[in-house]
């Protein structure tokens, strides 16, 4: 489906039209429209790739989606919503709702303490469109909520005036573009070797290479639902890797760390003799099938048989090794006679290229059979509905190739052990793709997971463009298998509400399927909650007694020295008579819907970023994980909303503690924001394990450029403050000569602090400074944090090293007891101080 219906909002009265295009050999020529599930009559819609509403009715609101079909099978749309409003009625509420943010600590709001405030928020939903807007099928951006009036608060802080932008009224206007990207690397499963300038496809449309260190940026086409690339090895070290990559709509990038599968060394066959080779044999264990190739089976392209010798490289992936499920291909889905993409559970793939032993020329096969060791079927049920598919390598989807059946008289002696019984199938290899022994898996639930910003778990404090990704293990004792073997995995993004993970689940009895989840947000892992010494409900997000059914473990359960980055659980299907298991956080198929639409009080499963202690304040508020929640003002410390520059300074400590470090971030030299605050950026030191009585703390500041008008750049006024007893004791040199030759010089008269006018060159390590620009304002922090601890402009690291790379270094001691510290007084006495 290379063209989805889009939402739309009309008002009653009004006509609509939705479109939608599908793609394939042959043409696909028949198409049908459904609402809300059900056939729409003949004479309700045109033949064709377009529905037309004319006169609309309240009763046609609801989910449109069409079905394209050609004798090749079928694909259906995502659904598209249609609003309908009564006549004069707003799509866009001029009042904001309310979104909260959190002021400095030194900043309370009320008795109780609390530091949140009410800075509103338009919500990006589709506004109604006139009788003169375009049809809505394609090319037209539309017309949506957003922000039409910013006001400026002053906040009472620590006996001065904190200035805060408020938004004060929301209208419909035109939607924002914002680029979606998806970045990563790709490297190798058993060495972590990159894939050095790898082709990267899109379908059959060659759209880049990946750089020196695997490392790759993909724009995403517009309108595109499922986006399927593919890495290809020109060397031939490495298996073709076929990903379908999940990505944020609304703008922005997501990380991904893609694996390959190295090829097995070739053998040499004789053509002109029977052949058999082994598929999964690894490791000790019983192969789980076998590749038989009967005598003549090897052909040139032009049909002639070649009886030469032939170069075999079958390379077969053994999913009873739970470690490379990273490496597999796909997602493990196929398109069903009615189109819907619905998943398959693997017991294995394989690759096979074959070439001719002198030339080194592609070889392909007459008929061949595929035989599967019946003792390695772990589910009874599953011995009628296996399957022989191959892998559409544009699609990402499964074809089906054939049927394995029980073969009479094929049983086979071990050595010295029990006889086996095969499955069998009929294969012909006319292209190089990638094979695989499924079955359909009708047994279906989705897992509700969110992610956060620290450990308290405040709804207005989830992380949105974290990488959720699930492995379904197969199942668990009570069934004759591997439990370390997995079936499916599937990955998705966090939205504002969170994510809905589809996976394998069971109404009778809980424990026969589990699943392995875990998350990364950047590249860099999160946290999931600790199972041990004893559950605690209300921290992981479920409530009892679906707690205990479902069998929560961290990692690290029962060893503390394993990572905490992943949770494993039992998928119990819920009981819809249970009233325990009716709020989350495992849904029936039926249910993505009421998944989708939980609120953050249901049932859900939680991972957190673990925060060396970090705060971040705004004047013109801007939720990093909604690029369309911009606002440009001359304020905004993001100016530019299609690309992100994250600037750092790193400070070195010398003292008995670890210490926060605050930068605030004024206008410095631009006419229309010179002395007016963009923002506070505080973070805590980190300490060196190498050198005693020494940490570091990498701060944000505000990047010197342009601002949003793009008229003049402003050199951004920063001041770097310890929050203790501290002096300034050294620059770094290099940043000193580069300050002194680009005026005008910032005050630096107070030994307790250090002053500079933002560069507008991007410095690196050797001056302290670390610069990063990205479409992802979060990835391009995260990159420049690795860089700033490890003090390298190309390096990455989480274990900080103070002794390199340091821009500003301080020496700080314990305070005598009633002495306030310089930072102190800037609160209590900013005039004075």
């Amino acid at each position: 489906m290379v063209l989805h219906p889009r939402a739309q909002v009309r008002e009653v009265g009004q006509d609509v039209t939705f479109c939608c295009k599908a793609s394939g050999t042959p043409v696909p020529k028949k198409y049908h429209w459904y609402h809300n599930g059900t056939l729409l009559e003949r004479k309700a819609q045109q033949p064709g790739d377009r529905l037309a509403l004319r006169a609309l009715a309240p009763e046609q609101a609801g989910t449109y989606h069409c079905k394209a079909s050609s004798e090749a099978g079928a694909i259906r749309s995502a659904p598209a919503q249609l609003t309908v409003l009564a006549q004069g009625q707003q799509s866009c509420r001029s009042e904001p709702e309310p979104s909260l943010v959190e002021l400095p600590r030194e900043c309370p709001q009320d008795a109780s303490g609390s530091r949140h405030y009410n800075v509103g928020r338009c919500p990006p939903s589709p506004c109604s469109s006139g009788p003169a807007d375009p049809s809505g099928c394609g090319g037209s951006t539309g017309h949506c909520c957003g922000v039409r009036r910013m006001e400026l608060r002053e906040i009472p802080c620590a006996g001065s005036l904190l200035p805060l932008k408020v938004v004060a009224e929301c209208g419909c206007g035109p939607c924002a573009q914002p680029r979606v990207l998806v970045q990563g690397r790709v490297t190798a499963a058993d060495t972590g070797e990159p894939l050095r300038f790898g082709q990267i496809f899109l379908g059959g449309r060659k759209v880049g290479f990946t750089g020196y260190k695997g490392s790759f940026t993909i724009e995403v086409p517009p309108d595109t639902q499922r986006l399927v690339a593919r890495f290809v090895d020109r060397q031939q070290r490495f298996l073709d890797a076929v990903k379908v990559l999940p990505f944020d709509r609304r703008g922005g990038s997501v990380y991904h760390e893609v694996k390959v599968l190295r090829k097995k060394e070739p053998v040499d066959l004789d053509g002109s003799r029977g052949n058999t080779i082994p598929l999964g044999e690894e490791s000790g264990r019983e192969p789980i099938g076998e590749l038989v190739l009967p005598a003549g089976a090897f052909l040139r392209p032009s049909g002639e048989v070649f009886n030469g010798t032939v170069r075999a490289s079958v390379t077969f992936l053994d999913p009873r090794d739970v470690a490379t499920a990273s490496a597999a291909s796909s997602d493990l889905s196929f398109a069903n006679a009615e189109g819907e993409i619905v998943p398959l559970r693997t017991y294995g793939m394989f690759s096979v290229d074959f070439r001719e032993g002198e030339s080194g020329a592609a070889l392909q096969t007459g008929p061949v059979q595929v035989r599967m060791d019946t003792g390695q079927v772990w589910m009874p049920e599953h011995l009628q509905k296996m399957k022989l598919w191959s892998l559409n390598p544009e699609t990402g989807l499964w074809e089906e190739e054939g049927i394995l059946r029980p073969a009479g008289g094929s049983r086979r002696r071990r050595r010295r052990r029990e006889e086996r019984t095969f499955l069998v199938g009929n294969l012909e290899i006319r292209e190089r793709r990638l094979f695989n022994l499924d079955v359909p898996e009708d047994r279906r639930c989705f897992v509700k997971v969110r992610a956060y910003s620290n450990e308290k778990f405040n709804a207005y404090e989830q992380l949105e463009g974290v990488v959720i990704s699930l492995i379904n293990l197969e199942p668990q004792p009570g069934y004759p298998s591997n439990p370390r073997a997995w079936g499916r995995f599937d990955s998705v993004v966090t939205g504002p509400n969170g994510a809905c993970l589809p996976a394998f689940c069971d109404g009778q009895r809980p424990d026969a399927y589990s699943a392995y989840v875990s998350a990364t947000l950047g590249g860099e892992e999160l946290e999931a909650v600790a199972s041990s010494p004893k559950l605690n409900p209300g921290a992981i997000g479920v409530s009892q007694p679906y707690l205990g059914k479902l069998g929560y473990r961290r990692s690290d359960h029962d060893d503390p020295d394993l990572k905490k980055t992943a949770f494993q659980i039992n998928v119990a299907k819920p009981d819809p008579n249970n009233v325990d298991e009716s709020n989350g956080p495992i849904y029936s198929y039926r249910s993505l819907e009421e998944c989708e639409r939980a609120p953050a009080s249901a049932n859900h499963l939680r991972f957190y970023r673990v925060e060396v202690d970090k705060y971040e304040y705004n004047v013109v508020p801007f939720r990093e994980s909604d690029l369309t929640s911009w606002t440009g003002d001359y304020l905004s410390w993001w100016p530019n909303p299609q690309e992100f520059r994250a600037c750092f300074v790193k400070v070195r400590i010398e003292g008995p503690q670890e210490y926060m470090v605050r930068s605030r971030n004024a206008g410095g030299t631009h006419p229309r924001t010179r002395g007016r605050l963009y923002g506070l950026r505080d973070a805590r030191s980190v300490r060196d394990a190498a050198l005693d009585g020494t940490s570091a703390a990498c701060v944000e500041f505000k990047c010197g450029g342009m601002l949003f008008d793009q008229g003049l750049p402003d050199r951004t006024l920063v001041s770097v403050v310890p929050q203790g007893s501290c002096r300034r004791t050294g620059v770094n040199e290099l940043l000193r000569e580069y300050l002194a030759r680009h005026p005008p010089p910032a005050d630096n008269n107070h030994t307790g602090a250090f002053a500079m006018l933002a560069p507008l060159d991007p410095l690196g390590h050797n001056y302290g400074i670390y610069t990063v620009t990205d479409q992802n304002p979060r990835l391009a922090k995260e990159i420049a944090i690795g860089r700033c601890f490890d003090g390298s402009s190309d390096g990455f690291s989480r274990e900080m090293k103070a002794g390199a790379g340091t821009a500003v270094t301080f020496s700080c001691q314990e305070r005598p007891p009633g002495r306030e510290s310089f930072f102190q007084r800037l609160l209590t006495a900013p005039a004075e101080a």
